[in-house]
């Protein structure tokens, strides 16, 4: 099962169906969007699309996002913090601004893949046996490339894509 997974858009919208069209060209039918969308209006972009969603800290109307996120499909998501199962692999998100909750995570020792945001860097790591993985930020104030990813999660394989 192939996923796309994002974070820290911050209201970058030309950004933002950029890589929702990338997605829809590759067929992903599935999201992670690891938080900082930051307002309402970006929600409906989504259409389409299954999406799980965590709210990030600069999310400040995230009861409305939640529900909005919702109310779109029924196997939707929106929280601080995802567990489950895509493609029958124990994956968990969060944004990653609540101390120590990536590495509480980790060290349950349970799941195959974590993803996270708000650092805006890329990261891909094993860190005991867990693939931890943030796919940098489509938007935000810093001049770094603004990047996302496509995750095989049956190949174990992520794949960076930069926003031209």
């Amino acid at each position: 099962m192939k996923i796309g997974v994002m974070s820290d858009t911050h209201d970058n919208l030309s950004n933002l169906t950029y890589v929702l069209e990338v997605f829809r060209e590759k067929e992903i039918e599935t999201i992670i969007h690891c938080g900082d969308l930051t307002s309402l209006e970006m929600v409906s972009h989504f259409d389409g699309f299954r999406v799980i969603y965590l709210i990030g800290n600069m999310d400040k109307v995230n009861g409305a996002i939640k529900s909005r996120f919702e109310k779109m499909r029924e196997d939707n998501f929106a929280g601080t913090v995802f567990k489950g199962k895509l493609g029958g692999v124990l994956v968990a998100a969060t944004h990653g601004h609540i101390n120590n909750k990536i590495m509480d995570l980790v060290s349950q020792k349970k799941f195959n893949w974590i993803f996270h945001g708000h650092t805006h860097e890329k990261r891909d790591e094993v860190i005991r046996d867990t693939r931890v993985v943030n796919p940098g930020a489509l938007g935000g104030l810093g001049r770094g490339s603004r990047t996302f990813c496509i995750v095989d999660l049956a190949e174990d394989k992520v794949e960076f894509l930069r926003v031209p």
